[in-house]
């Protein structure tokens, strides 16, 4: 079982105890790999950004055609009161809507509704002082828009990761770069542009953060980045939830920029840290 046994998890209007948190084998997130999810974190009791992850699911949702059984209202209330249920203020929150108990295992049901409660873990100070290694592989997500529980691609290619001595895979089709399985990518261009793929890409909440971040102190640009630019590179990195900012130095056998995580990155990992801070204190 994944995450701690102790806490308390929410599944269709009940809460219960996380190891009693269970769906029926006919559920088409079983049978047929049909769902959504989103995940976003709470320090100092505060969950970070919510009104942006809870429209990203609803979104996802309407991209799926599964119908969220309760209001953003609703939700925001659940989630506080599954808060106070564990008593963390430090953790990930994972919401999770499946097709429901399909009768013939292909059409949708009534979705089922999980929300479950994880210790979070962020980038260590090693990781961020010294950058990441990652490789690449050629695939784009289906739906890539919408947050699914897909991660076949993903999962299947850790041991080749491992393998290699990297730390994640970065998708790209025909040599057009778009995201890893978990995260964002930016590259840094030798003028200091900020530059991130547009297209077959999840909208990312630490993406939208990070573009806006930078405005005003670096150019910006949302557009098809490939392989051979990336290579070139002054500067690379990954943003995601729990990743924050996270500096890429080598992508498969190319180093990037001069091999160690840039001025710009670092800038922008302390601007991201503010305003996670500034947004905590003014929900206090």
């Amino acid at each position: 079982m994944s995450g701690n046994s102790s806490f308390i998890a929410y599944l269709n209007g009940e809460f219960l105890p996380l190891e009693n948190a269970f769906l029926h084998v006919s559920d088409l997130a079983i049978q047929r790999g049909y769902g959504i999810f989103d995940f976003f974190k709470v320090q100092q009791g505060q969950p970070l950004f919510l009104p942006d992850y809870l429209n990203r699911f609803y979104a996802s949702a309407m991209l799926m055609g599964l119908p969220v059984p309760v209001s953003e209202e609703e939700l925001t209330s659940i989630i506080q009161a599954l808060l106070q249920k564990n008593g963390q203020t430090e953790a990930g929150i994972k919401m999770i809507l499946t097709g429901g108990y399909s009768e013939n295992g292909y059409d949708p049901a009534t979705p089922n509704f999980l929300i479950t409660q994880h210790a979070l873990t962020l980038p260590s100070e090693a990781q961020i002082a010294t950058g990441i290694k990652v490789i690449t592989h050629e695939y784009v997500r289906e739906l890539a828009a919408a947050k699914t529980i897909n991660y076949i691609v993903g999962i299947k290619l850790i041991q080749q990761v491992r393998a290699q001595n990297a730390d994640d895979v970065l998708y790209h089709q025909a040599g057009v770069v778009s995201e890893f399985p978990r995260s964002n990518i930016f590259m840094v261009t030798e003028e200091n542009t900020l530059v991130t793929p547009e297209l077959n890409v999840l909208q990312g909440i630490t993406r939208k953060n990070v573009l806006e971040l930078a405005q005003g102190h670096y150019k910006t640009e949302v557009r098809p980045i490939t392989l051979q630019e990336l290579a070139t590179a002054k500067e690379a990195f990954m943003t995601s939830t729990t990743k924050r900012l996270l500096p890429i130095v080598q992508v498969d056998n190319q180093i990037i920029g001069i091999g160690k995580p840039g001025t710009v990155t670092l800038s922008l990992l302390k601007k991201l840290v503010g305003l996670e801070e500034k947004y905590i204190a003014s929900a206090k």
